[in-house]
C-alpha cells in the first residue's frame, strides 16, 4: 500500500521548493505497476555546501506491489541508482513498513541496510491506545489543559511562523541537523494532507508538531515545545496526544511517530519521548546506498564535528 510520501500529491508539494529536487522512478507490467520510488534530493546553504550536502532522501521506502517479483525490484532499484547517482551523494529509504522480505535484494543491489527504530500506534485496535499510555502522560496533559494550555483549531500562518521559530531553535541548539526552510512548511500548510496541532498557552505558541495523513496513517512530523519554560505546562506531550487524537478521529488505522533512533545509540531522549504514549517498537530500519564514498566520507566527518 503506497504512504502519502508516494502518492503524486506529495510528488508535486515537493516541486517547486528551493533546494528541493523531486524525482521518481516506477516499473510496469502489462501496464500495471508493479513498484515505485519517489522522493526528493535535499541540499543545504550555498552552492559549495550544496555541493557536499546532496542526499536523495525516499521517505516512506518504496513501493511494491503485492505480487512483485524479485527481478522487477531488482530492475527498480537499478533505475533508481542509474538515475541518482551523479545527482547525490548518497540515497537513502527511509522504512516505515517491514522490508525485511526485501532486504536480500537491496543488498544485492549494494544498499546498506541500518537499524533504526520506530513507534507505531495502532488506533483502531480492539484496546483503546489511549488506555496503553503510561500513566505520567495523562496526568501531563490535564495539567496542561488546567492550566489554561491548548490546541488551536484553525491557526493562522502566524501560528505557522511562531512554532517555527520553536523548532528552529531546537535543530539548531540541541538536534544540530539541517532543517527544512520556513516556505516548507507554509506550504504545508496550504496543503490537504497536512494537520498542524498547535499549543497555545499564555496567548502565545508555546509547541505544536505537524501531522501528515491519508487514508491509513498519520505520520507525526517535527514535533517541539517550549517545555520546562512553564509551571505545569507540557506542549510536546500535549501536542503528540491530539495528534495521535487527530488521526483515531480522521480514520486512520496507526499513527507513526517516524522513527526513534539507531540501536545503541545511548540515552535517545526523543525515544524515551515517544515511548510513553502506548505505541508499538519496531525496527524497520533504513536502507543506504552511496553513491560518491569520498564525499560521503568527509559529510559523515562534517555532521560529527557539527553535533559535538
Amino acid at each position: 500500500m503506497r504512504s502519502i510520501f508516494q502518492s503524486e500529491e506529495f510528488l508535486d508539494f515537493i516541486s517547486g521548493i528551493d533546494l528541493y529536487e523531486p524525482f521518481c522512478f516506477s516499473t510496469k507490467k502489462d501496464g500495471i505497476e508493479t513498484g515505485h520510488i519517489q522522493g526528493f534530493i535535499q541540499k543545504d546553504g550555498g552552492k559549495l555546501k550544496q555541493f557536499f550536502s546532496r542526499r536523495a532522501i525516499v521517505n516512506g521506502g518504496p513501493f511494491f506491489a503485492e505480487n512483485v517479483k524479485d527481478h522487477e525490484v531488482s530492475a527498480l532499484l537499478k533505475q533508481c541508482i542509474q538515475g541518482l547517482k551523479n545527482k547525490a551523494i548518497y540515497i537513502e529509504t527511509r522504512n516505515y513498513t517491514d522490508y525485511s522480505r526485501f532486504r536480500p535484494l537491496f543488498e544485492n543491489n549494494g544498499f546498506i541496510y541500518e537499524p533504526h527504530y520506530d513507534f507505531i500506534v495502532d488506533v483502531r485496535g480492539e484496546e483503546p491506545w489511549e488506555k496503553r499510555m503510561e500513566s505520567s502522560r495523562m496526568r501531563f496533559i490535564k495539567s496542561s489543559l488546567k492550566a489554561g494550555a491548548y490546541i488551536i483549531e484553525s491557526p493562522t500562518e502566524q501560528n505557522i511562523i511562531d512554532y517555527y521559530t520553536i523548532l528552529k531553535d531546537l535543530y539548531d541548539n540541541k538536534v544540530k541537523t539541517p532543517l527544512f526552510p520556513l516556505c516548507f512548511f507554509i506550504k504545508l500548510y496550504h496543503s490537504s494532507f497536512c494537520r498542524f496541532v498547535l499549543v497555545q498557552y499564555d496567548n502565545s505558541i508555546v509547541g505544536g508538531t505537524v501531522c501528515v495523513y491519508d487514508h491509513n496513517a498519520a505520520y507525526e512530523w517535527f514535533v517541539c515545545g517550549k517545555d520546562g519554560f512553564y509551571k505545569k505546562v507540557y506542549p510536546s506531550i500535549l501536542a503528540t496526544y491530539y495528534a495521535i487524537k487527530f488521526a483515531e478521529e480522521n480514520g486512520c488505522k496507526y499513527f507513526d511517530m517516524m522513527g526513534a533512533g539507531a540501536p545503541g545509540d545511548g540515552g535517545y531522549g526523543v525515544r524515551d519521548f515517544k515511548a510513553k504514549f502506548g505505541g508499538e517498537l519496531v525496527e524497520y530500519g533504513r536502507f543506504k546506498y552511496i553513491c560518491n564514498k569520498p564525499l560521503y566520507s568527509l559529510g559523515q566527518l562534517a555532521v560529527r564535528i557539527m553535533k559535538r
